[in-house]
């Protein structure tokens, strides 16, 4: 047991050291549900707002084309097709569809609770530019429409 200090403290240092403690439970709260893998995410609060942010605004956006009210972009269009047509294609597979060369790319989407092993993979399709390279717009696009994508989960507890 610790030796006890002999200072006598006032109702205010209490009321004091909560004041600074709420805030600190709050991170540490969001922090320890990361590290257990309840939300999937490392805590970085920058990019982490910014990612629920675009999430928001893709749920917005998907809303609003099931609607019809925004017409569906061309990387939503030829991506379906492409899925449609090529089912089986495997990682780094490169297909050509109407002239343009787009390689299938699988991403880790949710990983185990102990993070070895991929549990679910996210499938995307990239525009190929003439020399190999991924078109940057393109990539772009497909991670405004779908940013989920972009962000490795570990599986619930």
């Amino acid at each position: 047991m610790p030796k006890l200090n002999d200072k006598l403290h006032v109702i205010s240092e209490l009321t004091d050291v909560d004041n600074e403690l709420t805030p600190l439970k709050e991170m540490a709260d969001r922090e320890c549900t990361a590290t257990y893998g309840l939300t999937g995410m490392v805590y970085r609060p920058h990019l982490d707002a910014y990612m629920q942010g675009c999430i928001k605004k893709a749920e917005i956006l998907a809303c609003l084309k099931r609607q019809s009210i925004l017409p569906l972009s061309e990387v939503e269009l030829i991506s379906s097709t492409l899925d449609s047509m090529h089912k089986g294609a495997r990682n780094h597979a490169i297909v050509e569809y109407k002239g343009d060369h787009y390689q299938r790319i699988f991403l880790p989407l949710k990983l185990s609770k102990s993070g070895k092993t991929v549990q679910k993979w996210a499938k995307i399709w990239l525009l190929q530019q003439d020399d190999g390279k991924v078109d940057l717009q393109w990539k772009c696009q497909v991670k405004e429409i779908w940013p989920t994508y972009f962000l490795i989960r570990i599986s619930d507890l």
